[in-house]
């Protein structure tokens, strides 16, 4: 922690357009593995929740594990390589925006198209974090508000290509925004605490009572628990305007 501090201090002497660079270059590497995670992530959940099924059945004890479950698949491994030829992504394939545009958005073996999503994540994971920078300055706040952006755009993406809101990020996301408020870095604790209870239940309301309308649903739970989350983070009288 020591340590830590000690680099923010450091950080927040030198110059504000040296401060602002490092932000930038920061938000790209991460929005690498931003991207990571979008990929990677619901096919992680999709894994484990078969894998779970097929523990269940009773006869699952007598067979093998389906090949689609074997090996180990995380954050890190396997290694990325392209989806159609499984070449392996070299080092300087993986250089946040740059190597798309030396690539020509394509795979350097079969050339493949990359996909946009790629250097649009970087980039707006860098622009978050030089925004958060540039309003709060070299300050704790500026970290949680970049963190706070990241989560979002990861859930952002996500979202748009599977209609999900994972809980592995939704729940921290939530927690943390209580923990960041219980400083005031962003709102009180008692506003946070509320945000979160009314964002909550807000729309849990609307779900139940659109149910008992319709017979159908018109949501998932994870709409929820992310104005819970946001309503943690900025209290609840931006649960409204949310």
């Amino acid at each position: 922690m020591q340590l830590v501090t000690e680099f923010w201090m450091d950080f927040s002497k030198l110059p504000m357009a040296v401060q602002l660079s490092l932000a930038v270059l920061f938000g790209l590497i991460v929005g690498s593995f931003l991207n990571v995670v979008i990929i990677r992530l619901p096919v992680m959940m999709g894994r484990a929740e078969r894998q779970y099924v097929w523990q269940s059945h009773p006869s699952s004890a007598e067979k093998a594990l389906p090949d689609d479950l074997q090996g180990r698949y995380g954050l890190s491994k396997p290694s990325s390589q392209c989806p159609k030829c499984h070449a392996s992504v070299r080092w300087w394939m993986n250089i946040p925006v740059l190597s798309f545009v030396l690539l020509r958005a394509q795979c350097a073996g079969c050339k493949t198209a990359i996909s946009w999503q790629y250097p649009i994540v970087e980039s707006l994971a860098a622009a978050a974090a030089f925004c958060a920078v540039w309003v709060y300055g070299a300050t704790v706040t500026a970290l949680a508000v970049t963190v706070l952006l990241w989560a979002l755009l990861t859930l952002t993406v996500i979202d748009l290509r599977t209609y999900l809101l994972p809980d592995v990020i939704v729940l921290p996301l939530m927690w943390l925004g209580l923990l960041v408020n219980s400083a005031g870095l962003l709102t009180t604790l008692s506003s946070a605490v509320w945000g979160a209870a009314v964002g909550y239940l807000s729309l849990w309301s609307i779900y139940h009572l659109f149910k008992l309308l319709t017979g159908k649903e018109g949501m998932g739970y994870g709409d929820f628990k992310l104005l819970a989350a946001l309503g943690a983070w900025l209290g609840i009288s931006m649960i409204l305007p949310i």
